[in-house]
């Protein structure tokens, strides 16, 4: 095993929601999972509304990812999105609720539009829920 990290940031419009030293990284990009080691080679995708997990010291840390990029090079990633939370400060009880109010839009919903618009809000509760379910 290395001692070589990888320095690693998930950045929001409004805040920093992770920073520090990871061992590795996986992620959920538009055209499939990845994960990255140190010393991979540099690369960036575009990522889906999914969870992040980041490996710290053995322990599993997991985020919440709206979509965004990745971006990796030197041993420095970096997520950039619309919206990010750690597994850890999700409140599963409002998520749970998004959950439910996104099933009912997309049962009812009568336009491509409003059927894009459920699914996304439906896909942005279930990655909450699921980081939120790893804690």
């Amino acid at each position: 095993m290395t001692d070589k990290k990888i320095h690693f940031k998930i950045i929001t419009p409004e805040k920093i929601v992770f920073e520090g030293d990871v061992d590795s990284i996986t992620a959920r990009g538009v055209n499939g999972s990845f994960g990255v080691l140190p010393e991979h080679i540099p690369f960036m995708s575009t990522l889906d509304i999914d969870t992040a997990k980041a490996t710290i010291d053995g322990k599993e840390e997991y985020f919440s990812i709206i979509g965004g990029a990745f971006q990796f090079k030197n041993n420095e990633a970096i997520i950039l999105t619309e919206a990010a939370e750690c597994g850890n400060d999700i409140d599963t009880t409002r998520a749970q609720l998004a959950k439910e109010r996104a099933e009912a839009k997309l049962s009812s919903a009568e336009t491509q539009r409003d059927i894009k618009l459920a699914n996304a809000a439906l896909a942005r509760a279930m990655a909450r829920l699921k980081a939120a379910a790893r804690r």
